[in-house]
């Protein structure tokens, strides 16, 4: 069935699509779980390492949607904290995907203003997988486009315990005062410091949870779940995402 937006004042993007969407109403940050790589290979009676590495190339078509419509930050949730307890084989394939995504799409990503950083226990990642994301994001720190924010080794628990250790430890050296510490000051202790709040949150594979992901961060961020699977995630799937986010009202606990 078609899908029109009802008139609009604002400017709209991309007016002869089934999705239309409201320049001014796009969400500045979207964050992505992307889910469903191993089934995808499964169904299809693929190792699992072959869906990471279709998963790999849809995350070049989302960075393209993205910056199309106009979104400031593109989180995607790439490695967790728990992801270690996966196979050696398959842990050891996705830790290369970084240096094959970034060989592959960084003259591209430079050539179209977008910058590369990360967030999680970067340090804990193995040594090629660093040297490549480094290379990256020396290369593109002074591109002021799109942020396209890799999760990596990152868990949410894992982050909140370790702001409360440093808060606890800045209190101890008289750095900070308690009677100061405030929801904007916890969050400068987080990996996302200086970045807004996700706007959005879109999980594919029908899974409706948030793993450990942003969980600090996600407290009034919009959820979209869709049961396709992120290899088969495309920018029509992505577009239908916006859309429905400029269809809600946020409150923000009001009225």
């Amino acid at each position: 069935m078609s899908l029109k937006l009802p008139f609009l004042k604002n400017k709209q993007l991309d007016t002869d699509d089934q999705c239309s969407l409201e320049e001014e109403n796009i969400p500045k940050h979207v964050a992505i779980i992307m889910d469903g790589n191993g089934r995808w290979a499964k169904k299809r009676g693929l190792p699992r390492i072959a869906g990471h590495k279709e998963g790999m190339d849809v995350v070049k078509e989302i960075v393209k949607a993205a910056r199309k419509y106009k979104v400031e930050i593109l989180t995607l949730y790439a490695f967790s904290t728990e992801n270690w307890k996966r196979p050696k084989t398959e842990v050891d394939y996705i830790m290369k995907l970084p240096k094959e995504f970034l060989h592959i799409y960084l003259p591209e990503l430079m050539e179209n203003n977008v910058r590369i950083d990360t967030i999680g226990n970067f340090d804990g990642l193995p040594d090629h997988t660093k040297e490549a994301i480094q290379y990256a994001k020396e290369k593109t720190r002074n591109n002021n486009g799109l942020l396209l924010n890799f999760a990596l080794n990152y868990g949410s628990r894992f982050e909140i315990m370790r702001a409360i250790k440093e808060i606890m430890t800045d209190i101890d050296g008289r750095k900070l005062s308690i009677d100061a510490l405030d929801e904007k000051i916890f969050s400068e202790y987080l990996y996302t410091t200086g970045l807004t709040d996700p706007d959005l949150l879109i999980r594919t594979s029908g899974e409706q949870r948030l793993s450990n992901f942003l969980l600090w961060q996600v407290a009034y961020s919009e959820f979209w779940f869709t049961d396709v699977l992120w290899p088969d995630f495309n920018e029509e799937i992505f577009r239908k995402a916006l859309h429905d986010y400029q269809q809600r009202k946020r409150r923000y606990g009001g009225i």
